[in-house]
């Protein structure tokens, strides 16, 4: 009898500059981005309003930079992570372009590294995935590293290779919308008057507000994003390890935070850039997620004056306000109520 099905690929399947030219091209729909709304509660202008974009030259409101980010993401799941244990990091994550509703996005991956672990079990594959929308324009470029499950143990591989990815994407490497002008920006109707300006290399930020994550978002969010990794939907498994419970997606987690991110980033209109990112500890349903923020960096734009860029350093914890502003120990350990770090670069409209 013929099997149909996939159970995925494992670390043994892989191999170094393999291409994948992932399936299912997903229309993006103004749908997606109701619920996403709907999922995160973020109040960022520039998506939410076709007037407030249009007045800075867009054609109408973009969809988040994030929902973006995990609908690509989602398309690499069933080749690169079905079998995952854990998303691991992120790097040289860049936006290229705007995606609108109506949009048409898909992926295409390279494997760039491949590291068995110790135990045999598992190893680390690393790839470079691009999203690309309505065929051939570049709207996301990034590397990401993902422990994930060997098929047999005793099955050696081929070559291994662990990839040296940069250690921040430079500021001329950020890329402004074309056509938006930044100087047109309606701080009031954005609901934040803080500008580039205001802003100082160190300065830190509790974002103040929770979110607990329900069962059921998580859920929708994860299938939102056509993310088909198991540790997140099928409990009768996930019963059986370590933690009892399924995983909530990282990017789930990254959304809540920037959402929250809100309150004393109001204005970080876009994010142009992940530097590095890393899952600390596994977060699940009925957690509550808090963040604070450090500014790490501020940077001009070559050729522009009507904006600058803030790199930010998030932390998030897990049930357990960010006042006080916990962060890693004298021996470079975070807590462990610490769930993500997350170094990224946002756009901000400067005076």
């Amino acid at each position: 009898m013929n099997n149909k099905t996939s159970s995925g690929n494992f670390l043994e399947d892989f191999r170094l500059d393999q291409e994948i030219r992932h399936a299912t091209p997903r229309t993006v729909g103004w749908g997606d981005v109701a619920l996403y709304t709907a999922l995160y509660g973020s109040r960022f202008p520039v998506f939410s309003g076709d007037s407030f974009s249009r007045k800075l030259g867009l054609k109408r409101a973009p969809v988040e930079d994030l929902l973006a980010f995990h609908i690509v993401f989602g398309k690499t799941v069933p080749d690169i992570s079905l079998n995952a244990v854990a998303n691991l990091g992120y790097a040289e994550c860049r936006w290229m372009a705007p995606v609108y509703p109506g949009d048409t996005l898909h992926a295409v991956s390279r494997v760039i590294g491949i590291k068995e672990n110790s135990n045999r079990k598992t190893g680390v594959v690393y790839v470079r995935s691009q999203g690309y929308k309505d065929g051939d324009e570049l709207v996301l470029d990034y590397v990401r590293w993902v422990m994930v499950k060997k098929r047999n143990e005793s099955t050696p591989l081929v070559a291994e290779r662990v990839p040296q990815p940069a250690s921040a994407v430079r500021p001329e490497q950020l890329r402004v919308p074309a056509g938006i002008d930044f100087s047109k920006y309606d701080y009031e109707m954005a609901g934040s008057p803080h500008a580039w300006e205001d802003y100082a290399v160190g300065e830190k930020i509790d974002h103040m507000d929770g979110s607990t994550i329900e069962e059921a978002e998580h859920q929708m969010a994860t299938r939102l994003y056509q993310n088909t990794a198991k540790v997140h939907f099928d409990q009768h498994r996930q019963g059986q390890e370590r933690l009892g419970r399924r995983l909530v997606y990282g990017g789930h987690v990254i959304s809540l935070v920037r959402s929250l991110s809100f309150n004393g980033l109001g204005n970080a209109t876009f994010v142009a850039a992940i530097n590095g990112g890393r899952h600390i500890n596994p977060t699940v349903a009925g957690d509550t997620i808090y963040a604070w923020s450090e500014v790490t960096d501020k940077a001009e734009i070559p050729g522009r004056k009507d904006v600058g860029a803030l790199r930010i350093r998030t932390l998030a914890l897990k049930n357990h306000p960010a006042d006080g502003f916990p962060d890693k120990n004298s021996e470079g350990n975070y807590p462990d109520n610490a769930v993500l770090s997350l170094d990224y670069w946002v756009l901000m409209p400067r005076r």
